[in-house]
């Protein structure tokens, strides 16, 4: 079991930045393709960015690269989404996951957050 925790989240004016966190415990990250994933109000929970075990590949959906940076650090068994030129449309809740499948993974993931809520003002 891996148990995962978002931070991060908040409010900020368009054109800001954040940078969202995931700490895991009961097993080490390092065993975990990663990805984060959004959720907006009355929208589907679609994929935002996943990173191999070994951090060398990295995915972004097409509206945020360039924007967006998933990395994780395996000596703290954290993983990070620092997020730059925030947009309104960035707003919705933001979740971490794990899944112990292949990269990039072909099906659900396996273990998920509780998420955090991002709110970007014009």
């Amino acid at each position: 079991q891996v148990q995962l925790v978002e931070s991060g989240g908040g409010l900020v004016q368009a054109g800001g930045s954040l940078r969202l966190s995931c700490a895991a415990s009961g097993r080490t990250l390092s065993r975990y393709v990663m990805g984060w994933f959004r959720q907006a109000p009355g929208k589907e929970r679609d994929i935002v960015a996943c990173i191999s075990r070994s951090g060398g590949s990295t995915y972004y959906v097409d509206s945020v690269k360039g924007r967006f940076t998933i990395s994780r650090d395996s000596a703290k068994n954290m993983v990070y989404l620092q997020m730059n030129s925030l947009k309104p449309e960035d707003s919705a809740v933001y979740y971490c996951a794990a899944s112990a499948g292949t990269y990039p993974p072909r099906g659900p993931y396996d273990y998920w957050g509780q998420g955090t809520q991002v709110t970007v003002s014009s």
